[in-house]
């Protein structure tokens, strides 16, 4: 398995890791993909994509490194998914892995993520890799679910 990291711009976001990505993300489009990571990338919005070793794409992961009082340097992973068929086949893994390594390199002190109440895959997944159920996270909508692209 080889996990690359890719830059605004490169065809291969679009190509390899959105089809990916929308397996969790299914209201990106091409479109609204790239305006994200544009403006994202500016704010520390970064992606990694791990392909087999024939060269398919099979994980995604949308991070980046946050300073605030409470963790003071942390990786924050936005986004983590792998696809379906090649679930707990070691991919989340070496993604996890790789996301370990970018945060101890920029001197972070935890990796962070949030996950929906209804993935209890995924939570069982994180828990084996060693992540603590730490806080809750609170959601107040400020737009009707119909203009959240606008």
């Amino acid at each position: 398995m080889k996990i690359i990291d890719l830059e605004p711009g490169d065809p291969r976001l679009e190509n390899d890791l959105l089809p990916v990505l929308s397996e969790l993300r299914p209201h990106l489009t091409p479109e609204l993909f790239r305006e994200v990571y544009e403006t994202g990338h500016s704010q520390g919005l970064r992606f990694s994509a791990a392909y087999t070793d024939e060269g398919r794409c099979v994980g995604a992961a949308g991070w980046r490194i946050v300073i605030n009082t409470c963790s003071l340097r942390k990786l924050y992973v936005d986004d983590l998914v792998t696809v379906a068929a090649t679930r707990s086949t070691g991919v989340g893994h070496a993604l996890i892995a790789h996301l370990d390594g970018h945060a101890r390199a920029a001197g972070c002190h935890e990796l962070n993520l949030d996950s929906g109440t209804h993935r209890t895959g995924a939570h069982r997944f994180y828990l084996r890799e060693r992540f603590d159920i730490t806080a809750f996270n609170f959601t107040r909508p400020l737009t009707a679910p119909d203009d959240a692209s606008s």
